[in-house]
């Protein structure tokens, strides 16, 4: 199969991709959220250039010809970029086949376990309980992620003695029988990241994730050698070298990578087979309801070393404006903390006209 063109749409904030193939075929995947139209442009630019016209039946070795031909361009918005092709193939497949994706993974429809994710740290501990405890009530979730630290903080707080006071508070507000995740996002230096596992381990989180900066794997390795609570990261790392050094090292316990960031379900595929060799479970970063945390459900449905749930995003408008109308139908129904996979072709969802409407536009064709 081979493709005519590519077309984008796209905010400063999300883009969609739509591929047609020769024979009028379509597919909707997406780009990386955050620049998403500087993405976009890469997009056209340096990924499209080498696909165009280009059988993609091993998409895996077409992805590689891209990194290849861009090779002075490792970084972050080339895999991003690329993730807006692979994600929009492998719709345009299960749209031919007439099965969801996760059926061509080798999965099957059905639910999925979430964790409710709070990305905020602008709000006092009492008031992150109540809020995670009225969504435990509402919707059955037994298992949340808070934040602990500065964002990059070099070792300091949001304010002084947050993480200190957040800790016992989510344990004695939501009780013994959930599931206590936290994120660091960077913060510490090995030293403060083992004094703060060791109050996490004291009150009974299971999950802590990128405790230090999350390219020094050195770093994050000590904390995971120190500490019997899991240790998780990988999220922004975009290189498979750097994947694979993370897993052969046991840098973490639960290996985390986002598929927009990476560059798509492919090459996310390709590190979720390194972890699984190394007898390490996956769970993906997927921290809005863009279309990543789809793209992530539909993948821990097929991999044998799936994590124990979903992230699942629990932030509204007021903090991701641009979340707002970017379906026609949510695929995000949240019923006794849990999330379903429906049997509809591809991803089974549609791009809200309206948005589309107010997108900039842009499209690649075959020479």
């Amino acid at each position: 199969m081979k493709l005519k063109s590519i077309e984008t749409f796209t905010t400063p904030d999300v883009g969609f991709v739509r591929v047609t193939a020769e024979d009028g075929a379509q597919g909707w995947g997406q780009v990386s959220t955050y620049h998403s139209d500087i993405t976009c442009q890469v997009l056209h630019r340096q990924v499209a250039p080498w696909t165009l016209d280009n059988d993609t039946t091993d998409l895996d070795d077409l992805l590689d010809i891209v990194t290849e031909r861009e090779h002075k361009f490792p970084g972050s918005y080339l895999r991003r970029a690329m993730a807006g092709l692979d994600t929009a193939i492998w719709d345009l497949r299960g749209k031919q086949h007439g099965k969801p994706v996760t059926t061509l993974l080798g999965g099957s429809p059905g639910s999925i376990r979430a964790y409710a994710s709070s990305m905020r740290r602008d709000i006092t501990p009492a008031q992150e309980a109540d809020r995670l405890k009225r969504l435990r009530d509402a919707q059955g979730f037994d298992a949340f992620k808070v934040r602990a630290g500065a964002e990059v903080g070099r070792n300091k707080d949001e304010w002084p003695g947050r993480t200190e006071e957040l800790i016992p508070t989510m344990r004695r507000e939501l009780g013994e029988d959930v599931d206590l995740l936290i994120d660091a996002n960077s913060c510490y230096s090995p030293d403060r990241a083992i004094e703060v596992g060791l109050m996490l381990q004291d009150q009974g989180f299971c999950h802590y994730e990128e405790p230090c900066p999350y390219w020094e794997l050195e770093q994050t390795k000590q904390v995971t050698d120190a500490l019997d609570i899991d240790v998780t990261g990988g999220e922004q790392d975009c290189d498979l070298p750097t994947c694979r050094r993370m897993i052969d090292m046991r840098a973490v316990d639960v290996v985390q990578p986002d598929i927009l960031y990476l560059g798509g379900i492919c090459r996310t595929l390709r590190v979720a087979r390194m972890a699984e060799t190394a007898g390490l479970p996956v769970t993906p970063h997927c921290a809005n309801l863009s279309l990543v945390t789809l793209f992530s459900m539909h993948l821990l449905r097929a991999l044998p070393n799936g994590g124990k749930y979903l992230e699942f995003s629990i932030e509204g408008p007021e903090y991701y404006p641009w979340q707002e109308g970017l379906f026609v139908t949510s695929p995000y129904e949240i019923e006794d903390g849990n999330v379903r996979v429906t049997d509809a072709p591809g991803w089974g969802i549609e791009v809200s006209p309206d948005w589309l409407a107010r997108s900039t536009y842009q499209i690649s064709e075959k020479p």
